[in-house]
């Protein structure tokens, strides 16, 4: 196999990646919704700093176990629970 090949094969494998990850984050993100509309039913907050320590340790702990850098995917789980926290006070501004 050429390199150029292999270039192509591996980029298609990376694109399939990319793809898994999309529908992974989507998945993830119809949950929170459920979760950010039930808080904002019961009148509960859009943050649980214990929580996301608990889910930060949890996800460093598993970028370790598959030899990837922990910093990175605590940066990553950072953003996302942001972009959730948002999403649950709008759920919450939309029940006020």
């Amino acid at each position: 196999m050429t390199p150029l090949e292999q270039l192509t094969q591996h980029r298609k494998s990376i694109d399939n990646f990319d793809a898994i990850l999309i529908h992974t984050l989507a998945e993830r993100f119809r949950k929170t919704k459920q979760v950010g509309l039930l808080k904002a039913e019961h009148d509960l907050p859009a943050s649980d700093p214990s929580r996301e320590k608990q889910q930060i340790e949890r996800l460093r702990a598993l970028a370790e176990q598959a030899d990837l850098d922990p910093d990175f995917a605590e940066k990553f789980l950072e953003f996302v629970i942001r972009e959730v926290i948002q999403h649950h006070k709008q759920a919450a501004d939309r029940q006020s």
